[in-house]
């Protein structure tokens, strides 16, 4: 079904991952660091990268980091770490997805699946041609940039898909639940906390602009055109 490429330096961890992977039909390619998923993603592509963060050689914030500069190949991180600030980091990088160590292989599957659904499915959708502009702060859909002032403003992707559905229902108070559903799927098997920081990082991204984004207390979130 999918070539996934796993990296962790734990064998135990790899061989658990991928004897789930393939029972569901997948294709599973291994690396023990960092340093050897950076060079298998250089010679081949993947679908999906599923990666460790502590390892030796080259950690997995960092590995990510070079894979995004040639790929936006889906990342899942697994960490034994939660921390809040291990999430923004990795979500500021472009991993698509945070698993905390021990994990269920099952659930871990199942974050694939979604991943991967919601991937096909923005990719057979046609965009929205409209520029839509804030003072100086201008939406390009079609060609999925940002601008302040004239200058490009760099999000991950998961940035862009939550602020361009804010930005297409400006004016409406969007509940947790709906943004959740409809930027993260219907089968999301996160947390809240993974909005939240979102949009902690869509705020940073947007600078002056930051305040258009407006906190509903015990609803969600609204977007403000003026």
């Amino acid at each position: 079904m999918y070539k996934i490429l796993v990296v962790d330096d734990e064998k135990m961890i790899r061989e658990l991952i991928k004897r789930y992977a393939k029972f569901e039909g997948h294709e599973v390619v291994e690396a023990c660091d960092g340093m050897e998923a950076v060079e298998k993603c250089h010679k081949e592509t993947y679908d999906l990268i599923i990666m460790d963060v502590m390892m030796p050689e080259l950690d997995g914030f960092s590995a990510c980091s070079e894979i995004r500069k040639t790929s936006d190949t889906p990342v899942i991180m697994l960490s034994a770490r939660g921390e809040e600030y291990d999430r923004i980091h990795g979500f500021e990088i472009g991993v698509d997805d945070y698993v905390v160590k021990p994990f269920s292989p099952k659930e871990l599957m199942m974050r694939v699946q979604a991943i991967m659904k919601r991937r096909e499915s923005k990719e057979k959708s046609n965009n929205n041609k409209d520029i839509v502009k804030f003072d100086g702060l201008v939406v390009d859909f079609d060609a999925r940039q940002v601008s302040i002032d004239g200058k490009n403003i760099d999000m991950t992707p998961k940035e862009y898909e939550l602020f361009f559905y804010m930005v297409k229902n400006r004016g409406l108070a969007l509940s947790r639940e709906s943004l959740i559903s409809n930027v993260w799927g219907y089968d999301y098997y996160g947390d809240d906390r993974t909005l939240d920081t979102h949009i902690k990082l869509l705020r940073k991204s947007l600078g002056e602009y930051a305040s258009r984004i407006v906190t509903l207390r015990g609803v969600g979130y609204r977007f403000e055109e003026e």
